[in-house]
């Protein structure tokens, strides 16, 4: 397969890293509006081709992997989904729901692979708590809370939810299955115009809630996730060498004996480390890729995946700008909890 990749700046040289690695390439080829960046990715892989256009590049390709600032991801994707090619783009998706939607209705159109790089879903630390969740280890989700906090680069294109949030956005639906039908936010801009440090709060239509702080100003770097259910609870730490810790721990409330009287029983088992396959998730999502455009199946982390994440991004969105009010998400209803087969 011969595969392009669009943008060579921060996260464009991971791309073209994996699909060297793949072995799976017969010419991969970059492109950049700036030559700089593009420079560098021929020092330091030799065998990629430079493309003088985007043009130059959907011609020479089968594939193509957009990894250019998110307010010309729609741009990008639509003038390559237009020619047939397969596209896979970073997260998140697009600027706004309605350009997610025009791309989807695109991919439809031409048959086309169109794929979101939601990398997480492809993590094994990810996939073990689902795998927790569908076996029914967890029980009913009561809540999940999320920090990814860093002292991080100020990003000029978006603000802390757009560029941070997404990892958590994407966790969360792929083990719950389900989309948040509200959506409150606060946070503030710091340094510079955009915010920079964020709370954004969901319900879902189960009832679970999950709270995720989000910034870009912090003393150490945070990836902390915890999901409390009523049979068990999960932490994940991305940080941490033993990444996943299942706490087979909860809270029983007891009958009464007498009037009035009710007991909270503590049950505190095991703590088990969960042995986890040790894969990069870039690249196995690289993998997933090519084999989606080969055979065309549909992808884990597809259009749908990527437009509703944004859709909740735009109601966290006008919540930040309106006094942290509850948003309702586009598109949701809190009855029946919509079912999703996210990643499956």
């Amino acid at each position: 397969m011969k595969v392009g990749v669009v943008g060579c700046g921060y996260w464009g040289p991971n791309l073209i890293r994996n699909l060297i690695e793949t072995n799976r390439c017969e010419s991969i080829y970059c492109y950049d509006a700036n030559p700089r960046p593009m420079q560098k990715v021929s020092r330091r892989y030799p065998s990629v081709q430079l493309a003088g256009s985007l043009e130059q590049l959907l011609d020479a390709s089968d594939a193509v992997m957009v990894a250019t600032p998110v307010l010309t991801h729609c741009q990008v994707a639509k003038f390559a989904l237009e020619r047939g090619k397969g596209v896979f783009v970073e997260k998140p998706m697009a600027a706004s729901s309605a350009e997610c939607a025009e791309l989807i209705e695109l991919a439809e159109q031409k048959r086309a692979t169109l794929m979101v790089g939601h990398t997480f879903v492809y993590s094994p630390p990810v996939r073990k708590i689902r795998e927790y969740r569908d076996r029914g280890l967890l029980g009913d989700v009561y809540f999940l809370s999320s920090y990814r906090v860093n002292l991080g680069i100020h990003r000029h294109d978006v603000d802390v939810m757009w560029d941070l949030a997404p990892h958590d956005l994407s966790m969360f639906l792929y083990w719950m299955q389900e989309s948040p039908v509200r959506v409150s936010a606060t946070g503030r801009a710091c340094i510079g115009r955009l915010p920079d440090i964020a709370s954004i709060r969901l319900e879902f239509p189960s009832g679970a809630i999950a709270n995720l702080e989000v910034s870009w100003l912090a003393p150490s770097k945070l990836r902390r996730t915890v999901l409390v259910g009523s049979k068990s609870m999960v932490l994940y730490d991305d940080m941490d060498v033993e990444k996943v810790k299942f706490y087979d721990r909860g809270v029983l409330q007891d009958s009464p004996t007498t009037f009035g009287e009710y007991q909270l029983i503590y049950r505190a088992g095991d703590i088990v480390s969960p042995n986890l396959e040790v894969t990069e998730p870039l690249l196995t999502q690289t993998h997933h890729f090519l084999d989606c455009v080969e055979t065309g199946g549909a992808p884990a982390t597809d259009g749908k995946l990527g437009l509703e994440i944004v859709r909740i991004l735009e109601a966290a969105s006008r919540s930040l700008k309106g006094s942290a009010s509850f948003i309702p998400v586009e598109g949701q209803t809190s009855a029946p909890a919509r079912l999703f087969a996210f990643g499956t």
